[in-house]
């Protein structure tokens, strides 16, 4: 599993795991009962340690986007499509909120949010995103 992990993000090493495999459950990259990498191996391909990738596996147990097999690992779990949408729906509103009150902060003005989302919104769908 190709995972991008950097010390010099913002966010936690064990944020980037459970970012990162989450993203791809969501998108539908990993699909229902694909198994993920054993913690041993997750955490030597990635270079951090076993206690971080146990920690980043419950997170997702705990939100349900995975489960276990006593002895046999972690996979993803079957989610319907609408759980899905759900889901990455929450955790956008929840970046954008975070977003919003960052812009606030240093002085940007509710039209000037509205107008950098839109080009934002814009931009992105040239790149078919």
């Amino acid at each position: 599993m190709l995972l991008h992990i950097s010390e010099q993000s913002s966010q936690t090493l064990q944020e980037q795991i459970v970012d990162q495999i989450r993203a791809r459950i969501l998108s539908g990259d990993l699909t229902a009962d694909t198994p993920l990498p054993s913690i041993r191996a997750l955490a030597k391909e990635t270079r951090v340690s076993v206690i971080t990738v146990q920690r980043a596996y419950d997170t997702l147990l705990n939100q349900e986007l995975v489960y276990s097999r006593r002895g046999k690992g972690f996979f993803v779990a079957d989610l319907p499509g609408a759980d899905k949408t759900a889901l990455a729906t929450l955790r956008f509103d929840e970046r954008l909120q975070q977003l919003i009150k960052e812009a606030k902060r240093e002085g940007l003005t509710a039209t000037e949010l509205e107008q950098s989302f839109k080009s934002a919104l814009n931009s992105g769908d040239d790149n078919n995103a």
